[in-house]
């Protein structure tokens, strides 16, 4: 299960209510960052969240909005006493590491399209969209997973350690039969986030987010703004709502809300008219997957 805390949702320039981009995700006590603007780690004190337990940090692109905060929290961390064996990896852009002094306990690795890296319970992917710079979409897919029917099981003799063998072994003879795993148990598919990170409507990010969980879309402009939003390579929340639409996605979070938009009521309606299952982020939101 992935918890994710919406740390900053406001495009370019931040508001009273709203900080900039970053977005928390939370899955058995490690925390992963998307993106890591200014004031970051003072929304991750006020929020609840802990700064010693990040694990990895994503940065979609290098736009100050995105990335600013990152030599603070780095500095921190250090100044709390980080080590080389609390490793933390950092995926970005070329030119991310500019943001970054010389921390024994980083690991930076250089983002490119079609870019992968296997977690221990899941697995993060990375694909190139067309903002203004070099610039990527996220995704997060859990493993998949046994669930077993303890009734059936129990009832063929499985009990403690058997279940944890049957499934390293696909088999276990259990007096004198043979006992295969699918029968006690069934494949269930890990939960999958996707992130747009900025970015205009493109069509290959539908099939990259395809049935996700959660999209979680920039939405930086109202749909009657649409030829500002092509000019300046970002989403219009109609964009947003049709993407998750062609994408099959259960959910739809919209994120990096201009702060022309006081209340953001207008691009929930708009966005609803074309995906019902849409909410507006809002700094401190949390959301389980």
């Amino acid at each position: 299960m992935f918890e994710i805390t919406f740390l900053g949702t406001s495009a370019s320039i931040p508001s009273r209510e709203r900080n900039l981009s970053s977005i928390a995700v939370k899955r058995e006590g490690d925390l992963l960052l998307f993106d890591c603007a200014e004031g970051t780690q003072r929304q991750m004190m006020k929020f609840g969240l802990s700064i010693m337990k990040i694990k990895a940090i994503f940065i979609s692109h290098l736009h100050l909005d995105h990335v600013l905060g990152l030599p603070g929290l780095l500095e921190t961390m250090k100044l709390s006493g980080r080590t080389p064996e609390q490793k933390l990896l950092i995926f970005g852009p070329n030119g991310t590491e500019s943001f970054m002094r010389e921390f024994p306990f980083v690991q930076f690795m250089q983002l490119r399209d079609g870019f992968e890296y296997k977690f221990q319970d899941f697995t993060f992917k990375a694909m190139q969209n067309p903002h203004a710079t070099e610039s990527y979409a996220f995704l997060l897919q859990e493993n998949a997973r046994r669930k077993f029917n303890e009734a059936k099981a129990k009832g063929l003799g499985l009990r403690g350690p058997m279940f944890t063998q049957i499934q390293k072994l696909g088999e276990l003879e259990i007096s004198g039969k043979k006992v295969k795993l699918s029968q006690v148990s069934r494949e269930v598919k890990g939960k999958k986030i996707c992130y747009s990170g900025d970015c205009p409507y493109f069509e290959p990010l539908a099939q990259f987010a395809s049935k996700a969980d959660l999209l979680v879309h920039e939405s930086t402009f109202d749909e009657k703004m649409e030829a500002e939003a092509r000019e300046r390579k970002h989403s219009t929340c109609t964009d947003a709502a049709r993407m998750a639409a062609a994408a099959k996605a259960r959910k739809l979070v919209l994120t990096h809300i201009s702060s022309r938009y006081a209340d953001a009521k207008l691009l929930a309606e708009q966005a609803r008219a074309i995906f019902p299952k849409v909410k507006i982020a809002k700094d401190g939101m949390k959301i389980k997957i």
